[in-house]
């Protein structure tokens, strides 16, 4: 769609009717993290959530690994500040760039599902921690790998990372040690919730869920987006009353009129679209 322009880093398409699929589009480079790359990713996620056809993402990676991370050969954005202040400064608004770029996904508003192969490490890692589902092939292995530089995850391994997988014993362990985290480890620690024979398999898998997502109301979809993510960073009580206003209005809304009609008639509800440009 011309909304998501021509971007170096990453490829977009659209498999099906409500699907964007974003890969990572860097194979000789494996995928790695480079200036363009925050910007790219940001932009289209800002993108998504103005664009009132999609209703799902699916995440991939060209090339023979997902990614390597954070491209050490680009270097950090650098400005020459004489004042340590104004230099510290400066990397602040960098990283907080940097921090959007995921932080976007997880505010868009549409479902993402993450679709990783062989390697995932550092800022992948990073990444994936902001969609929603995550999936990965038999050989995929993940590496928290920025203690192996000198530095402490800033764009969502310490902060995403431990609250999708809820255990802090392990999550400090990969963290500190930079250990592999193999598929099946992965799995059982609930932070893919399908391992797959391979890469063609998982995109299978990946396309007919994010189907099925997209076949839902959006008002629905993008609620319980919207509420699992305020739930994971309120008290109960909190959500609970968020819920609530959530609800006054979306309640009163014609999807949930349709989605009980076609119920009682066994027939398949068509939804409409969000409104173009609304801010989710």
């Amino acid at each position: 769609a011309y909304m998501y322009g021509r971007p170096n880093t990453l490829a977009i398409s659209a498999p099906a009717p409500g699907i964007l699929h974003l890969e990572l589009n860097r194979p000789d480079a494996l995928n790695t993290m480079n200036h363009e790359f925050w910007r790219e990713c940001r932009e289209f996620f800002r993108a998504v959530e103005a664009d009132p056809e999609c209703r799902c993402v699916v995440i991939s990676a060209a090339g023979r690994m997902f990614t390597a991370g954070l491209d050490l050969a680009a270097g950090f954005p650098n400005e020459e500040q004489e004042d340590v202040a104004r230099t510290g400064l400066y990397i602040h608004g960098i990283g907080r760039e940097w921090q959007e770029s995921f932080t976007a996904m997880e505010r868009c508003g549409k479902p993402v599902i993450a679709c990783v192969h062989s390697a995932c490490i550092g800022g992948g890692i990073e990444m994936i921690s902001a969609a929603d589902v995550r999936f990965c092939t038999d050989d995929a292995f993940f590496v928290a790998a920025e203690v192996n530089i000198g530095m402490a995850a800033d764009v969502g391994g310490l902060q995403r990372f431990p609250k999708v997988v809820g255990n802090q014993s392990l999550v400090r362990e990969l963290c500190l040690s930079a250990r592999k985290l193999h598929a099946d480890e992965a799995y059982q620690l609930g932070f893919v919730s399908r391992v797959c024979v391979d890469k063609e398999t998982m995109m299978a898998e990946a396309l007919e869920l994010a189907s099925q997502i997209a076949s839902k109301s959006p008002v629905a979809t993008h609620g319980i987006k919207r509420l699992l993510n305020y739930s994971r960073d309120h008290t109960v009580d909190d959500s609970l009353e968020y819920a609530i206003a959530w609800n006054l209005s979306m309640l009163q809304g014609d999807d949930m009129k349709a989605a009980a009609i076609a119920l009682l008639q066994k027939q398949t509800p068509v939804f409409p679209s969000l409104p173009s440009k609304a801010k989710l």
